[in-house]
């Protein structure tokens, strides 16, 4: 337990300082309700930023006996719930509707579709986007969070320093966590006029969707917006500088996205590369010159985010950085004793799931615990495109580049009952074993509703569970979770199904 420096209870969370800042909470109309801090109040834990690493330190904090205030320039809940996971998929529900009912005569439905109201589509998103942010305010105010809009940075020495509307303040802290998030990354010299070439942040609140679209990048943001788009009727163009669609999953994956997109109607691009240069703006859209000349309503710039490491002090600190990330340990502590950091400011895996148990991590190695390490391969890697990609260690190449003795099995979902009837024959279930010692090193899957699936594999992760463990583990019938020991199988090729 860590003891209190002060009698105030709270620990500080303070949202990234930005080139481009967004407007305080209270400019939204933005009510916390939560207990205002008052300046030179001493508090056990500063936690700059409130996304989802952030806001879940410090409610784990909060538990452990700790002081707790929130700082955030943003509405608590950051990237995740306002302008990433949260919104996106309300978006892709939506889209995941449309194709059904086109397909709905499959299944002896006469459905007349009247047309989109992209309007309603969007009122509901932010009726979602609410309803989960009041969850989160309630949740801190619950465990005694004492709420202070602003910016942060590291002050001196156990000092961290505010400013807020009415100018700066000073909090006395035992520790930090630093847990600031990302934004869009965009490429040098591309003009982002915010309508015409846009972020994610603004392909979440356009009006309408657009007539047609060029995305650049098919990573996981950019394969969502080209599969939503596409759905809602735009006529879409994918651009990606690497050889394969969703470059960082299995090879297999990547091929499977792009025969099924291109029998959807997307053009795909591959190991094509942009000369921001070339991209021209007009009244009515934008031209660019990649393997020819394209043109489209509009640039969705989807190739990245970068870490929020700006302006928070952390050179005075000596807080050791690597190509713009912050370096932990296993206990997310930083270079500079008492400081930790979670979330995309560390690097690996962007998630809003790998944040929160990150925050969980920090928090409780701060109590003075001794908290499970979170090891990469543990962390399973969800896409919402159509179809769904679920994915969780490593990749059939990365194996055999890394010496293990590699045996792969696949399951293909046209020999599962419930993918058909669901009418979803296509996609595949692969797992990625190390023969020599049967350890299962990768699981990959992708197809119908693969992002609920993949759950499965990441407990067998952690709990060490073999192909043999994987097979042995009993599956109801007919689900698609049936897949994955069938595909266990198939690495010693004793498949019953195939």
């Amino acid at each position: 337990m860590v003891s209190k420096t002060g009698s105030t209870s709270g620990v500080v969370c303070f949202g990234a300082p930005q080139g481009n800042h967004r407007p305080l909470p209270s400019q939204y109309g933005y009510q916390t309700g939560y207990t205002s801090a008052t300046v030179a109040d001493h508090f056990d834990l500063g936690i700059l930023g409130g996304g989802s690493g952030g806001y879940v330190a410090a409610i784990r904090a909060a538990q452990l006996g700790m002081s707790v205030v929130l700082v955030e320039s943003d509405k608590v809940g950051g990237v995740c719930l306002h302008r990433g996971c949260i919104p996106t998929k309300v978006l892709l529900q939506t889209a995941f509707l449309v194709d059904a009912l086109a397909g709905a005569h499959r299944f002896g439905l006469d459905v007349q579709q009247n047309g989109l109201d992209y309007g309603v589509t969007q009122v509901r998103k932010a009726a979602v986007v609410s309803q989960l942010h009041r969850g989160i305010e309630f949740l801190l105010k619950k465990n005694k969070v004492t709420f202070v809009a602003g910016r942060g940075r590291l002050g001196g020495e156990k000092q961290l320093l505010v400013e807020t509307g009415g100018g700066q303040s000073e909090y006395q802290v035992g520790s930090v966590i630093l847990a600031t998030g990302s934004r869009p990354r965009s490429l040098p010299g591309l003009p982002m006029d915010g309508k015409r070439v846009i972020t994610s942040d603004e392909a979440l609140e356009m009006a309408k969707v657009p007539d047609s679209a060029i995305v650049l990048g098919a990573g996981a943001v950019g394969v969502e917006f080209a599969s939503l788009w596409r759905s809602l009727g735009a006529e879409v163009t994918l651009v990606e500088m690497a050889p394969s669609l969703v470059p960082l999953e299995d090879a297999d994956i990547g091929a499977e996205l792009a025969k099924r997109f291109m029998a959807r109607g997307i053009t795909c691009h591959t190991s094509a590369k942009l000369d921001s240069g070339s991209v021209q703006l007009s009244d009515h859209g934008v031209q660019v010159s990649i393997t020819g000349e394209l043109s489209a309503e509009v640039l969705l710039c989807a190739i990245g985010r970068s870490a929020n490491v700006e302006e928070l002090g952390l050179e005075a600190h000596g807080i050791r950085t690597e190509r713009g990330m912050v370096l932990v340990d296993s206990r997310m502590e930083t270079s500079a004793k008492g400081i930790y950091a979670v979330g995309d400011m560390v690097g690996g895996f962007q998630l809003a799931h790998k944040a929160m148990h990150e925050g969980v991590i920090a928090a409780e190695a701060i109590a003075g615990l001794s908290p499970y390490p979170l090891e990469g391969r543990h962390v399973p890697r969800t896409t919402y495109c159509s179809p769904q990609i679920g994915s969780l260690g490593l990749s059939e190449q990365e194996a055999i580049d890394q010496g293990y003795t590699v045996s792969c099995g696949v399951m293909p979902f046209r020999a599962n009952g419930r993918a058909l009837i669901w009418g979803e024959p296509d996609g595949f279930c692969k797992v990625v074993a190390d023969s020599s010692n049967d350890e299962v090193l990768g699981v990959h899957m992708i197809g119908h509703e693969v992002t609920e699936l993949i759950a499965g594999p990441a407990l067998g992760a952690l709990l060490e569970a073999s192909p043999f463990e994987l097979v042995h583990a009993v599956a109801p019938h007919p689900t698609l979770s049936e897949v994955l020991g069938e595909a266990a199988l198939a690495v010693s090729g004793k498949a019953i199904h195939i």
